[in-house]
């Protein structure tokens, strides 16, 4: 359940060693070393808020879910709370995984609450970048930031184009279609409504790690920094952009079918008033008192051809207005 790396002058030293020798590769100079947790039933952490003199607080929000993502700052140490996130690109059903980062001068230690969070992802892009390891905790937190913040960016493109589908079936006629953009409609304003929730308090905490009293983003780190704030911010004015698309989506839907029901209905009265022809007719004959034409072969003539000629007239007038 838990990771361990240690990095020496900027270089990797040491991996997968015990907890308890963290205390050993820390009294050596120019060490740098990074603690992955993953929580089980039961854990605590107090192995490890007494190893490295975290917070109670900071260790009740470790340990605590549904953490907004925050940027917090104790005497010797930095606490954030952020998330993962993924789309499932069947149902647009968004999925998060929480982690907690405790930020010391000379360790990172992450709390991942679930495996959902790809780790191995993030060791890959530390792997990738061995000419930045020389500036210690600032470039472990640079790869797991850079981690979070592409997968918000990919959820915000994955969810583009999922509406750029119900855009296509927004105007198709079919009763299945037209269901399918209703409902497809609601899951994915849902799983905006969420990743702006997780999306939104990044920019804080991004901007918040660049200021200079922290001392935590310093010297050539700082582009690097400033390029994973960049992404935060596209990212947030993107999911700002996308909520008003599905909004108006949603709103010509309801105007589409409301402009269906008009149509359905305007159809409908024209054929009431076509048969309303014959009925009056023929009710009108059906009367028990002489006529003119009654008992006569001509007043059925007459009576046949009325009906016939009116609504045969309305019908031509209903499909000249567009009615039928």
């Amino acid at each position: 359940m838990t990771r361990t790396r240690a990095y020496r002058a900027g270089r990797l030293e040491a991996e997968g060693f015990p907890v308890a020798d963290i205390s050993d590769w820390l009294a050596r100079p120019d060490t740098v070393v990074w603690l992955d947790h993953c929580l089980s039933d039961g854990d605590d952490l107090g192995d490890v808020a007494e190893e490295f003199g975290l917070h109670h607080l900071a260790v009740e929000d470790a340990l605590n879910e549904r953490q907004r993502p925050k940027l917090d700052r104790y005497d010797s140490h930095l606490f954030l709370a952020a998330y993962a996130v993924g789309l499932d690109p069947t149902t647009s059903e968004l999925h998060s995984s929480e982690i907690a980062v405790f930020v010391l001068e000379r360790a990172l230690i992450t709390v991942r609450k679930d495996e959902r969070l790809d780790i191995d992802e993030v060791v890959a892009r530390w792997d990738g970048s061995e000419q930045l390891a020389g500036h210690g905790v600032a470039f472990l937190l640079y790869g797991l930031l850079d981690y979070i913040v592409d997968g918000h960016f990919q959820a915000v493109q994955d969810l583009d184009e999922a509406i750029e589908t119900v855009e296509d079936l927004l105007f198709e006629e079919h009763q299945d279609q037209i269901q399918l953009v209703q409902r497809r409609s609601f899951e994915l304003r849902k799983s905006l409504v969420i990743l702006r929730r997780l999306v939104l308090p990044m920019r804080e905490v991004v901007n918040a790690l660049l200021r200079r009293d922290l001392h935590v983003v310093e010297g050539d780190m700082v582009p690097y920094y400033q390029d994973v704030y960049d992404h935060v911010l596209r990212a947030t004015e993107w999911t700002e952009s996308l909520r008003d698309l599905i909004t108006s989506i949603l709103e010509t839907n309801l105007t589409i079918q409301g402009n269906r029901m008009n149509l359905i209905m305007k159809k409908v009265t024209s054929w009431a008033a076509i048969i309303a022809v014959p009925t009056a007719i023929t009710g009108f004959y059906g009367q028990n008192l002489p006529y003119p034409g009654f008992g006569k072969e001509s007043g059925l003539i007459f009576s046949s051809g009325l009906i016939v000629g009116l609504a045969g007239a309305l019908y031509w007038a209903f499909r000249r207005w567009d009615w039928i």
